[in-house]
């Protein structure tokens, strides 16, 4: 839908709007069709690029695939050596490259015309709400940091055992007397559910935000000649400096699921 036969409002939620399906009546659960099938989709074809290019790895001279996704491992392994100093390779390496790779591509999708992906989702698929970018949406980025969280609790009763972790709880970081019980458990219970929070919060919260910027130079764009021009200079401008945020949004959600996971397996 042309932006310049809308609103300023009608526009933004009109592009800002999710292609939700309702599960049973729904009263409770809503799926976001887009967000899932967009993160579904990315998920298959950058991991299967990377399969690919290992499967067909060789010991000799790398070619550029290869060599670009060398250093990309490379870079991924050193991080999580610096902060994890277990058996990396087992499982936290492999996560957090999984994570970064994932998260980085669908903060990308940003980068993709507003406009023109609105045109084409609604001519060709016949979709009047699909939003390209699923880290824009709360629920998918509350889901990768539940994730996390959960892993976080495994790891810690793996390492520690059931009544370990249940000591720790209780026991830390005030002490084991009896009565600070209450205070370690409230002290904890407020960590627990903050780490979800903010590990989800900020990277929606910064691709959530960069959207809305694309949305408002979009609108610019529409007001006429000297609007196209300077909304283009300034689109180009905002993309050039979200490249930044792309990959380091990608890369702070990678490292605080390193450190989370770190934490679970030592004691207070």
């Amino acid at each position: 839908m042309a932006s310049e036969q809308m609103t300023p409002s009608s526009y933004i939620e009109h592009h800002l709007g999710f292609n939700a399906k309702p599960v049973g009546d729904g009263s409770f659960w809503v799926l976001h069709m887009d967000t899932l099938v967009m993160s579904a989709i990315l998920g298959v074809v950058i991991f299967g690029f990377l399969w690919w290019v290992v499967r067909g790895a060789t010991a000799g001279v790398p070619g550029k695939r290869q060599a670009f996704v060398e250093l990309l491992m490379e870079f991924i392994d050193n991080q999580v050596k610096s902060i994890f100093h277990g058996n990396r390779h087992a499982f936290i390496a492999p996560a957090a490259l999984t994570v970064f790779v994932w998260v980085l591509f669908m903060n990308a999708m940003d980068f993709l015309p507003v406009d023109i992906m609105g045109k084409f989702y609604h001519n060709v698929l016949g979709l009047d709400h699909w939003r390209s970018v699923p880290t824009s949406d709360v629920n998918a980025t509350f889901a990768l940091a539940l994730s996390v969280w959960v892993l976080m609790i495994f790891f810690s009763i793996k390492v520690k055992g059931l009544g370990g972790w249940i000591h720790e709880l209780f026991c830390s970081p005030f002490g084991s007397n009896p009565l600070v019980w209450p205070a370690n458990f409230l002290f904890n219970l407020i960590e627990y559910v903050s780490k979800p929070l903010s590990h989800s919060l900020r990277l929606f919260g910064n691709m959530y935000a960069g959207e809305i910027i694309f949305l408002l130079l979009g609108m610019w764009a529409a007001t006429g000649i000297a609007g196209t021009i300077f909304g283009a200079l300034l689109s180009a401008g905002w993309a050039i400096f979200h490249i930044l945020i792309v990959v380091l949004q990608a890369f702070i959600f990678m490292m605080l699921t390193v450190v989370y996971i770190a934490m679970a397996h030592e004691s207070h």
